[in-house]
């Protein structure tokens, strides 16, 4: 059985500025059945950030599996996933250009290029 391997993702969205306080207070509670889409998919170490001048959202997380696309595809195909996508989604606007929402076929969130990394001793 091959190893996995850790991948590192960085994603940034625009939230509207009117939904800042409900997008805060849905991921105060997310969903358990989401987070156990996430887990079962091998994403770990997920955080979102808000940067509040330009009501940036910003994801970082870990990929822990073997095949990053099709766990990607098993969270989009996720039924609870996509009830909370249609929640989310609303309060978001995407930086890509043909983007229609999460899951669909241009990505909702923009992946960011790492440029460093520096992964110091605990």
């Amino acid at each position: 059985m091959p190893i996995p391997h850790t991948r590192r993702i960085c994603q940034i969205i625009k939230l509207k500025t009117e939904a800042v306080a409900e997008y805060k207070a849905i991921h105060a509670s997310v969903w358990p059945t989401v987070l156990a889409a996430l887990e079962r998919h091998h994403i770990v170490d997920y955080s979102i950030y808000y940067y509040p001048p330009l009501d940036l959202l910003i994801a970082t997380m870990k990929y822990a599996g073997e095949d990053y696309e099709k766990d990607m595809q098993g969270i989009a195909e996720d039924p609870e996933t996509q009830r909370w996508w249609k929640v989310t989604d609303g309060m978001q606007e995407s930086f890509n250009e043909g983007a229609t929402g999460s899951g669909g076929t241009v990505p909702w969130w923009t992946e960011l290029e790492e440029v460093f990394r520096f992964e110091g001793k605990p």
